[in-house]
């Protein structure tokens, strides 16, 4: 097993969250825990590691997309001028993965960042029915779309998990 069950920092043995945006925030920190663990342990090379070509995924990449992710979601919630992309045009995210230590430090730097910055935007809206941004999307569209997107690419990080180590997910 990728985690020993008794020490699975994913596990809640405080029971389930009451109510439904304690319960779609909590889904979201553990995918979001989950793609932290399916890169711990590993070097700067190995995280940049490509799956298989021609696809430029990799751990790394994946971290660096779900930035951008991050960044897109707060634009959703807000009215004001967009935050720009961090990483550049299209795929960026993932060409740019590449294995510098520096590299892998300020992703996950940014990560941690920018998944504040969303939260915190997002916590000024505690109503999931509200419509929110220039688009007015629903915040609890917002909140299960952010959870969809991390589970996606958390079952992308076990494939590329796998390809580096042969660990597998659980």
């Amino acid at each position: 097993m990728w985690a020993d069950p008794d020490e699975d920092p994913r596990e809640n043995a405080g029971g389930t969250p009451d109510g439904e945006l304690a319960t779609l925030l909590d889904f979201l920190a553990n995918y979001r825990l989950t793609l932290r663990m399916k890169c711990e342990g590993l070097d700067a090379e190995q995280l940049a590691r490509r799956s298989v070509p021609p696809s430029t995924m990799s751990l790394l990449g994946l971290v660096r997309h779900l930035v951008e992710v991050e960044r897109d979601w707060r634009n959703w919630v807000t009215v004001g001028d967009p935050v720009p992309k961090l990483y550049g045009e299209k795929d960026a995210d993932f060409d740019g993965a590449v294995a510098d230590p520096a590299e892998v430090d300020a992703a996950f730097a940014a990560l941690e960042r920018e998944q504040a910055a969303t939260d915190a935007a997002l916590a000024e809206h505690q109503d999931l029915g509200e419509r929110v941004g220039r688009e007015r999307v629903a915040v609890r569209e917002l909140m299960v779309h952010r959870i969809e997107e991390y589970a996606r690419h958390c079952g992308h990080a076990d494939l590329l998990r796998e390809c580096v180590d042969g660990r597998v997910g659980q």
